[in-house]
């Protein structure tokens, strides 16, 4: 008996639509490594459609008011309230994340991101009115910027989509939204949940490849593209877009150093910082995958990491007990296993660094010692469950080691020493310190990094205004 697939359509001015072309990708279940569904092959004639429907959309959801918008984003995070249940099936049928971690560590952070995006469409203002020339007067205006082209990762596919939508509905700006193509299934879900809720063509949904992300952001009306993925999907977002000199918001990838000093309570650390690597099966830019240890407790440190890993416990969705489920896809899986398969003679294996089972995608818990900061997998982002340890012998060679990546978006310090925590959290080139934790995000802090992790700010009143304009209007007195 042959199960029919789910058939997954585009949200464009309004409605449903399979690609105008009939083209359609195969959409996987990691956890079972088996197509559940199909999503459009979107091509240029989608992107023109939604683009044309978020362009004719945009006049009047500009002009409506802070008030208005505010009460349409918590109409939407109610709605995602209520709807929880069906979001995290979608999400876990397409990513294959425990249940319950899914329900807990995301549901709400979401929902709360909205509820702050919509408190922070009331303070879309200017900061100045005042006469800075005799007999004029100066006011400044921040509006949105016009229609936004957004792409998603596949990493957090429903939460990083609202970190898309939810700021740039609330500055008054449209949106047309891609999810990556091996997870569009929660954001789907999510177009026929605000569907209900904003006016046609406000916020559109269309799903595709790399090409169809390639002609979002080529095309002529979006005034800004946004994108969270890797460098180089970042570095052909920047160089697309600067031909028509678009705004680009890029958060990209990261390579958190996790600076542990010789007065830390290890116990304490291990088990904070192996949760920190290990969640979301170390799919996060944000994850404590790259330890610097004092020598002093380096031997005792690996030991209790690698006992830590042993203990931690990958599995399928429904299984309670597990921290993450597998990695996202078949690539992914081939990636991760590369970096272990090529590592330099001097690197060992403390646990881990094999996959489990014969089905889906699922990675070991591994941690990896012994390593050189030129190696490859301490330079290059892994994006999976393995956290790497190496040794250093004072501050300064921390900041240098820790400081010596082409990333720069998170890090942490552990230390009694709250002098030297300060003198850390100014000296790290990272866009996030953490201290004594790592990975805990709010609302309404910023969120975003430097050098090769991209710019731009999610999260807070800085995404927010990330999404407006500036507009200096000067009158007559006379």
């Amino acid at each position: 008996m042959t199960t029919e697939l789910r058939r997954l359509r585009n949200y464009i001015n309004g409605e449903f639509r399979d690609a105008a072309d009939g083209r359609t990708i195969d959409v996987v279940n990691p956890a079972t490594g088996e197509v559940f569904a199909t999503s459009p092959l979107s091509g240029q004639a989608d992107v023109d459609a939604a683009m044309d429907a978020a362009e004719a959309a945009f006049p009047a959801w500009r002009d409506t008011t802070p008030a208005e918008r505010q009460k349409v984003l918590l109409k939407i995070a109610d709605a995602f309230e209520e709807r929880a249940e069906d979001l995290i099936a979608a999400e876990v049928e397409n990513t294959g994340k425990p249940v319950a971690l899914t329900a807990s560590e995301e549901i709400p952070p979401m929902v709360d991101q909205i509820r702050f995006f919509a408190g922070a469409a009331r303070m879309l203002e200017g900061r100045s009115a005042g006469e800075y020339m005799e007999g004029m007067t100066s006011i400044v205006r921040r509006e949105p910027v016009g229609v936004c082209a957004q792409v998603a990762p596949w990493n957090y596919p429903m939460m990083m989509a609202v970190w898309k939508f939810a700021p740039a509905l609330a500055a008054g700006n449209t949106v047309v939204l891609k999810p990556s193509d091996t997870t569009p299934a929660s954001t789907v879900l999510i177009a026929e949940i605000i569907g209900q809720i904003v006016p046609k063509g406000v916020f559109n949904v269309i799903c595709g490849d790399r090409e169809t992300g390639k002609a979002m952001v080529e095309h002529p009306t979006p005034a800004m593209a946004s994108i969270t993925g890797s460098v180089r999907a970042g570095m052909q977002v920047a160089e697309s877009a600067s031909k028509d000199v678009k705004r680009v918001h890029l958060e990209l990838g990261g390579k958190a150093p996790v600076v542990v000093f010789e007065d830390t309570d290890i116990a304490k650390a291990v088990e904070d910082i192996s949760v920190a690597g290990f969640f979301n099966a170390g799919q996060d830019c944000t994850a404590a995958t790259r330890v610097l240890v004092h020598e002093s407790i380096h031997d005792e440190f690996v030991a209790q990491l690698a006992k830590a890993a042993t203990d931690t416990k990958t599995g399928q969705p429904d299984d309670e007990d597990v921290l993450y489920g597998p990695l996202n896809n078949a690539n992914q899986l081939k990636q991760v296993s590369g970096f272990i398969d090529r590592l330099p003679a001097h690197a060992k294996v403390e646990a881990g660094g094999h996959q489990v089972g014969d089905k889906g995608y699922f990675y070991a818990p591994t941690v990896v010692s012994g390593l050189k900061q030129d190696d490859e997998i301490v330079q290059n982002e892994v994006f999976g469950p393995v956290i790497t340890v190496q040794s250093f012998r004072d501050e300064d060679q921390a900041l240098e080691f820790a400081n010596g990546v082409e990333f720069a978006l998170a890090s942490s310090v552990w230390t009694k020493d709250h002098a030297r925590a300060m003198r850390m959290s100014k000296s790290l080139d990272f866009g996030c310190v953490w201290i004594n934790t790592h990975i805990p995000l709010v609302a309404e802090m910023p969120h975003g990094g430097y050098k090769k992790s991209g710019y731009g700010k999610d999260l807070s009143a800085y995404g927010f205004e990330d999404y407006t304009r500036i507009k200096h209007v000067m009158t007559s007195l006379g």
